[in-house]
């Protein structure tokens, strides 16, 4: 049996009770998925947090998943009633179509506003989603400026600030909040995959095993085959690094296991999606 993945440190329950507190204050929820894996990086609770508060929908990452899933996402949402917005933060792309949306919505609170006779103010947003899927990243690039850490791993953000992005909006930037016991197991390996969990909570060489079955289930074993010259199909994932270790790195299990989380983690074997939308 795989070691159990599970990851709740004390900085993030922390601020998942000052989150919950400042919710009351917030306006407009933005939720960040990772685009390779939008149903697992999405929190059970989220829905029962914000109540009925207006939510924009925004997939991260969308640079690393090839157009065709972007667009089977995008049907998949559509039929449940969501609007999704596809975003690259890192390079500022689709940020713009956010902006919008996030002030769409401080229109709407404003006219209520001015209904009971109160003044207008700033929409106030708050960014929500697993550690290091982007949330600070997209903050920036809304601000048009660096002003929150951002970083290519998990728990870079320890506390929640207030950032203001302009005379309409104003952002709350949350650490990344995860449930506090990961139920399902497959998901919490896809999260432990794209590094949206800390390290600490998983074995390298279990996840890369993981990573290598999971891309042989999406037909994705000929990026395996070229990239690593071992045919994936001819072994199960745990054999596959044991072989790429003895083939590559003298045995070295652990930097073999590595070498192929980081290599799929920097988008180095192409666009791969870990999850594609449920045929129901």
């Amino acid at each position: 049996m795989p070691p159990e993945i599970q990851w709740y440190p004390g900085h993030i329950a922390k601020a998942e009770r000052q989150l919950k507190e400042q919710l009351k204050r917030v306006d407009v929820v933005l939720e960040v998925l990772d685009a390779r894996i939008p149903l697992a990086s999405h929190h059970p609770q989220v829905a029962e947090w914000i109540g009925s508060k207006p939510r924009i929908l925004i997939l991260n990452r969308a640079d690393m998943i090839p157009e065709s899933v972007r667009q089977a996402w995008q049907a998949w949402f559509k039929r449940r009633g969501e609007v999704p917005y596809f975003t690259d933060a890192q390079q500022g792309q689709g940020i713009r179509a956010v902006s919008k949306a996030a002030q769409a919505a401080g229109v709407e609170m404003n006219r209520r506003r001015r209904d009971r006779g109160m003044r207008p103010r700033p929409v106030r947003a708050v960014v929500i989603g697993f550690p290091n899927v982007g949330k600070s990243a997209l903050i920036n690039r809304l601000l048009g400026r660096k002003a929150v850490a951002s970083a290519r791993r998990a728990g870079v953000t320890r506390q929640l600030q207030w950032v203001r992005i302009s005379e309409s909006i104003e952002l709350l930037d949350a650490p990344g909040v995860i449930p506090s016991k990961l139920d399902n197991q497959t998901d919490a390996v896809k999260l432990a995959i794209c590094e949206d969990i800390g390290e600490a909570a998983y074995d390298n060489q279990h996840v890369a095993a993981a990573l290598v079955d999971l891309l042989v289930a999406l037909a994705y074993e000929e990026i395996l085959r070229s990239r690593y010259g071992l045919d994936p199909l001819s072994m199960t994932g745990e054999e596959y690094i044991h072989e790429l270790a003895n083939s590559r790195y003298q045995g070295d299990v652990e930097r073999a296991a590595l070498q192929l989380l980081n290599d799929f983690r920097k988008g180095l074997m192409g666009a791969i999606p870990l999850e594609l939308p449920p045929t129901n």
